[in-house]
C-alpha cells in the first residue's frame, strides 16, 4: 500500500487498475478503415458544400473501383402495422456488415444517431458509420448496436 493522502488513516493501493484494461478490438477494423479512406477522398475531391446525392455518387464510384460490395439506398421493411412502405432508406450497406449514413448539414444531431441506431436494430447489424460532409474536417462517427454479437 502507498500513502496517497495527508490523512494518515487513508491508505490507497496504488497497484489497482483505475480503468478497465480489457483489450477490445475495433469492429470490422480493416473494412471500416477502407471505407473511411473513401470518405476522406470524397470530401477532399468535392469539398464541403455538395449535397448528399453528389457525395453518394462519388462514394459509389470509389466503392466500385475498390471492388467493395455495397447496396445503395436500400429501403427498410415496415416496422409496425400502418407504417407506410419505403419510409426509411439506408444510404449504403457495405459488405452486408456496415451501415453508412451520409449527411450534409450544419451539425449532426442526436436524431441522426437515433436514425442510424434504428437502422442497425432493424437489419440486425453491429456497426454503423455516420459522416457529415459539411464539416470543414471530416469526422466519421462509429455507432455500435450492443444487441448484436458477432463472432
Amino acid at each position: 500500500m502507498v500513502l496517497l493522502s495527508n490523512d494518515a488513516n487513508l491508505l490507497i493501493n496504488a497497484n489497482l487498475p483505475i480503468a478497465n484494461t480489457m483489450k477490445q478490438d475495433l469492429i470490422y477494423k480493416d473494412l471500416s478503415y477502407e471505407i473511411t479512406g473513401v470518405l476522406f477522398e470524397t470530401h477532399n475531391e468535392l469539398g464541403r458544400f455538395c449535397n448528399e446525392k453528389q457525395c453518394g455518387d462519388l462514394i459509389e464510384k470509389k466503392l466500385i473501383d475498390r471492388k467493395i460490395k455495397y447496396e445503395r439506398e436500400k429501403f427498410l421493411p415496415t416496422s409496425f402495422d400502418g407504417e407506410k412502405d419505403n419510409r426509411n432508406r439506408i444510404d449504403f450497406i457495405i459488405e452486408d456488415k456496415i451501415v453508412l449514413e451520409l449527411k450534409c448539414k450544419r451539425f449532426i444531431e442526436r436524431s441522426d444517431f437515433y436514425q442510424v441506431k434504428r437502422y442497425l436494430t432493424a437489419i440486425d447489424f453491429k456497426l454503423g458509420l455516420i459522416v457529415n460532409f459539411r464539416d470543414k474536417y471530416l469526422k466519421p462517427k462509429r455507432i455500435l448496436n450492443s444487441q448484436v454479437n458477432i463472432n
